[in-house]
């Protein structure tokens, strides 16, 4: 069966919830991120991508390029309750859909045909949710996620597009290289610098030269170019989730190294987050007594991967849950409702000191494994239960505890 895939993204989602807050906002140049010169773009609005201003870049020479713009710092909680929104609105009218990131989804109609017309069901889905939340959002349909992803950015702002069957390659050949999901600026500038401007030049390149320039990426590259996918739709789950526990050789009341080796387990998960480049919108903390006891409380929190974030959160829920005095058999952390994204939901106070710290941290450990530099509060944790440190039996880099 011929499938039938659709894909949704929420225009500049951030810039949009805070228009939708503050309507004077609207058709203004407006900046959300880290306020302080030291902090990071997460998002722009398209009024001032033409000064030059892309996410990422630091906010400083944000507001150098665009000195007009309205800078506001960002709040992932407000943001998130807005995917929730949209999410529930999915889940309603689609059978199977998949949530790639805060603000964007993949959905397979494949043989809604026979009922209803797609491209009509797809617009109809998407009048309900600007209808009922109130932010632009954009879709592309066609016959795989590759080619409605590309469909979908050609159809920004606030608008809809579908490929046809067969009209794949004619539709992706005029487009930018930079056009093809996974050409980054690196993989860019060595096609640049190879003559390669256009998809249509891809196209009609052998694939095996692709691979002998890029590798392995080159080849899905190729097949990319020439409209070639066959990554299906995940369903989404509330119930997809990571987590670890920690059995004690004595059970312990020293709450010193309790709440260490919480915060080691609680850097060692949202290391897999980021590594596995997901987000977790929920946590739950369980303590198991020695008379085997079990309690549990979970905490919703905004979608984030980041330790300084996650550790607070992970010490408040130990802290409400641990008041029997008793001694403690088992701990463990779990982190919920997770979906695909990177650290940019994280960048409304962070400072680029600070992501560059992650992105060194998170090399050491990619390196050394995954205890291989720890913040030294949690230092205690590994005179307690079974730690393990793959460090080739050299101690871990400690990484000295600094409030936030």
């Amino acid at each position: 069966m011929d499938k039938t895939i659709l894909h949704l993204d929420l225009d500049t989602f951030y810039v949009s919830v805070e228009r939708l807050i503050n309507r004077e906002l609207i058709h203004k140049p407006l900046l959300v991120g880290g306020t302080s010169d030291r902090g990071v773009v997460a998002a722009c609005s398209y009024e001032t991508r033409g000064f030059g201003v892309h996410s990422g870049m630091p906010m400083k020479m944000a507001k150098e390029l665009c000195p007009e713009a309205v800078v506001i710092r960002g709040n992932a909680g407000t943001y998130s309750k807005h995917s929730d929104v949209v999410t529930d609105i999915i889940k309603e009218q689609v059978p199977v859909f998949e949530k790639s990131s805060i603000d964007e989804f993949y959905a397979d109609l494949s043989g809604m045909d026979r009922f209803f017309g797609c491209y009509q069901y797809a617009s109809e889905l998407r009048r309900r949710i600007i209808k009922e939340t109130g932010l632009p959002i954009s879709f592309g349909l066609s016959v795989n996620k590759v080619v409605s992803k590309v469909a979908t950015n050609e159809a920004k702002p606030n608008n809809q597009l579908k490929v046809d069957q067969g009209y794949e390659k004619p539709f992706l050949a005029p487009l930018s290289i930079k056009k093809i999901p996974m050409v980054g600026d690196k993989t860019y500038q060595t096609l640049r610098n190879l003559g390669l401007r256009k998809v249509k030049t891809v196209q009609e390149m052998p694939m095996d030269l692709m691979q002998r320039v890029l590798g392995a990426n080159g080849g899905v590259i190729w097949k990319r170019a020439n409209g070639i996918d066959h990554t299906p739709v995940i369903p989404f789950s509330e119930r997809k989730s990571i987590s670890t526990e920690r059995t004690f050789d004595r059970d312990t009341i020293d709450v010193v190294k309790l709440r260490g080796i919480l915060m080691a387990m609680t850097e060692n998960l949202a290391y897999q987050l980021r590594r596995g480049e997901r987000l977790t919108a929920c946590i739950t903390v369980k303590i198991r007594y020695s008379d085997f006891n079990t309690y549990s409380k979970q905490l919703r929190i905004p979608y984030t991967s980041a330790d300084h974030i996650l550790i607070p959160k992970i010490l408040e829920l130990f802290n409400r849950l641990y008041n029997r005095r008793l001694l403690v058999r088992l701990v463990g952390i779990r982190f919920s409702h997770l979906v695909q994204g990177n650290y940019q939901i994280n960048l409304f106070d962070d400072t680029e000191e600070a992501l560059n710290l992650y992105a060194a941290m998170d090399t050491i450990r990619e390196r050394y494994g995954d205890n291989s530099i720890i913040r030294a509060s949690a230092m205690g944790a590994k005179t307690i239960g079974r730690m393990h440190n793959p460090f080739n039996g050299q101690p871990p880099v400690v990484l000295a505890h600094r409030k936030q």
